[in-house]
C-alpha cells in the first residue's frame, strides 16, 4: 500500500476520534469561555483541559517552568515529537474576545486525535497548555525553561471573524515589548499649596504628548499604545504616584527594541520636566515576529481545504496596516511552528471587542473548533509521513521564508 494510502487511513482514524469527541470538545470551549481567567490565574481551565487529555490515555505533568497554570501532557513514545499549543487565559473585563477558549479545545481535540495514530506514526504527542499570552509571555518562560527542548515542532491555530482561514499569519505578527512605566511625586493639597507638591499627573501629560508627537515620525508597521492604571487619589490632592502600562510593537525584535528606547525617552522627559523619580519594569517578555514553517503551512493549507475551508493568503502589506502579537513567535523562531489563522464564519466585531467574545461559542465558531482539531492532527500525520520532512524535522531544522 502506497504511503498516500496509508496516511489517509490514519487520518480517517484521526478524523473519526475528533468527530467522537466533538461533544467534550465543545463542552470544554464553551466551559472555558463561561469561567474567564487572567494571566497566571488559570487554574480551572488548566485543569479541565489537561484532565480530558488524561482521560484519553495521556501522561499529564502540571505546573510546569515552575508555572502552576502550565501542563505537558504527553502520549506515546515515538522519537518525532509534535508539540501542539492550548491557550486559555482571557482579557480583563471582556472575557474571551481573543477565542482562546476555542484555541484550548481546538488544540486538546488535535492531540487526542493524533494520539490515536501515534503509534503506527512513529510519534509522540505533546498537547503543551500554556498560559498567559495575552500578556506576560508564559510560551517565552516554558521556552527558556526548557519545555520545548525535545520538541520537533509546534502548532496552534487562533480564530479570527470571517468565512475563510489565514494560512500564514506571520505578516501580522509584530514583535513586541510591554512595561509599565511609575511615576512619583509629592502631594500637596491642590487649593491651599499646590506649590508644595511634585505633580506625577502633569508628568504622564507630558510623556504621552511627547509619545503623540514621535508618532508622526515613526515608519509604517511601528505601533505605540497603553494606558493609565493609577493617575491619583482625591481630585483634590496633587497627584504623588501614577502608573501606566505601555506596549511598543514592531516588525522585528531588533525594531522593536529601538522604538522601545525612543518611547523611553519620552516618558523621562515626563520624569524630567516635573521632577518626578520614575521607573520602567517589563511585564514581560519581548515577543518576537512569527516565522512560519513552509512545509507545515502548505500541509496545514491543503487539509483545511479538504476539510471544506476557505483558505487564503495574508498579504505582506498587512504589517503595514494591521498587526498582532503572540509568544508563539519566540516558539517560531526555536523550532518549525505555525501559527494559522481559523475564521467565525458571521463573527461579529474584532478580537479583543466584546462581541467577539460572544461570536466565540457560537455554531459557527464550534464548527471551527473541531476542523482546526483536524487540521492540525491531519498536517501532523503528513509530517509523520513524510520521509523528508520528518528528516528535517528531527533535526529541528526549520524551513522558513528568507527575509522572514
Amino acid at each position: 500500500m502506497s504511503d498516500t494510502l496509508i496516511r489517509a487511513e490514519h487520518k480517517e482514524a484521526a478524523r473519526r476520534t475528533i468527530d467522537a469527541l466533538a461533544p467534550a470538545l465543545l463542552d470544554l470551549s464553551h466551559t472555558v469561555h463561561a469561567h474567564p481567567e487572567l494571566k497566571f490565574e488559570e487554574h480551572q481551565a488548566a485543569c479541565w483541559a489537561s484532565e480530558l487529555t488524561e482521560r484519553h490515555g495521556f501522561e499529564v505533568e502540571r505546573g510546569v517552568a515552575g508555572l502552576e497554570t502550565a501542563f505537558v501532557a504527553t502520549y506515546g513514545t515515538g522519537e518525532l515529537v509534535l508539540g501542539i499549543c492550548a491557550e486559555y487565559d482571557a482579557l480583563p473585563a471582556i472575557g474571551h474576545a481573543c477565542g482562546h477558549n476555542m484555541i484550548c479545545a481546538s488544540s486538546v481535540g488535535a492531540g487526542i486525535g493524533l494520539a490515536a495514530v501515534a503509534d503506527q506514526l512513529g510519534v509522540t504527542v505533546k498537547v503543551l497548555g500554556t498560559p498567559a499570552e495575552e500578556a506576560g509571555g508564559g510560551k517565552i518562560l516554558m521556552l527558556d525553561a526548557g519545555v520545548f527542548d525535545d520538541v520537533h515542532a509546534a502548532m496552534m491555530t487562533h480564530p479570527c471573524p470571517g468565512d475563510f482561514d489565514l494560512l500564514d499569519m506571520a505578516n501580522a505578527m509584530l514583535a513586541a515589548v510591554q512595561f509599565d512605566v511609575e511615576y512619583r511625586g509629592k502631594p500637596a493639597h491642590a487649593a491651599a499649596s499646590p506649590h508644595l507638591g511634585i505633580n506625577a499627573l502633569d508628568a504622564v501629560t507630558i510623556a504621552q504628548t511627547a509619545i503623540g508627537v514621535l508618532r508622526q515620525q515613526l515608519p509604517a508597521g511601528d505601533l505605540i499604545h497603553g494606558i493609565v492604571v493609577h493617575g491619583g487619589d482625591a481630585a483634590n490632592v496633587i497627584p504623588e504616584r501614577t502608573l501606566l502600562s505601555y506596549y511598543v510593537r514592531s516588525a522585528n525584535l531588533e525594531r522593536a527594541t529601538a522604538l522601545e528606547a525612543r518611547v523611553r525617552r519620552c516618558f523621562e522627559a515626563g520624569a524630567l520636566a516635573t521632577g518626578c523619580e520614575m521607573e520602567i519594569r517589563p511585564t514581560s517578555p519581548m515577543y518576537s515576529h512569527l516565522e512560519s514553517d513552509i512545509d507545515l503551512t502548505r500541509a496545514y493549507g491543503i487539509n483545511a481545504a479538504a476539510l471544506g475551508r476557505t483558505v487564503v493568503e495574508l498579504p505582506p502589506q498587512m504589517r503595514m496596516s494591521a498587526g498582532a502579537s503572540t509568544d508563539m513567535a519566540n516558539v517560531s523562531l526555536a523550532l518549525p511552528a505555525i501559527h494559522p489563522g481559523v475564521g467565525i464564519a458571521g463573527a461579529q466585531g474584532s478580537p479583543h471587542q466584546a462581541e467577539f467574545a460572544a461570536s466565540c461559542i457560537t455554531p459557527a465558531a464550534d464548527a471551527t473548533v473541531v476542523h482546526a482539531a483536524a487540521a492540525m492532527a491531519w498536517t501532523a500525520i503528513d509530517a509523520a509521513g513524510d520521509s523528508d520532512v520528518r528528516a528535517r524535522l528531527l533535526r529541528r531544522e526549520r524551513n522558513v521564508a528568507v527575509g522572514s
